[in-house]
């Protein structure tokens, strides 16, 4: 799911995603950008600007979502973004705690944690 990419990585990710301005990359996004380009998550515009594409997106996205998944695990009222809040809720793999504030992990989404950590463990 992650293509096993690092913190560092992801933080590279990121920084293209919020949208170079130049062709000047910083240090990190220098440092990845070879991998990335690989893996197809980012690309270079007819400008000669890093860009993200579609799979880098998807890539960010699931990571944030697992990210939401471990802190809801930790903590029921932890704040996430409004479109991983969704997609969890929408998967089932969070509920609602009846009665209170906040959210809990659902069976299935303690399935899908436990899956992706045995995952990462290889």
């Amino acid at each position: 799911m992650n293509a096993g990419l690092t913190d560092d990585e992801f933080e590279a990710l990121k920084e293209v995603s919020r949208g170079l301005k130049s062709k000047r990359l910083s240090p990190l996004v220098l440092k990845h950008a070879k991998l990335l380009s690989g893996l197809k998550y980012v690309d270079y515009g007819r400008n000669g600007i890093m860009k993200i594409t579609e799979r880098g997106t998807q890539t960010l996205f699931m990571k944030h979502c697992i990210d939401g998944l471990r802190k809801i695990a930790v903590n029921p009222i932890a704040l996430l973004d409004a479109n991983v809040k969704e997609f969890l809720l929408k998967k089932s793999h969070i509920s609602s705690i009846e009665g209170a504030v906040g959210y809990e992990i659902t069976a299935k989404g303690a399935e899908s944690l436990a899956d992706i950590d045995a995952q990462q463990r290889k």
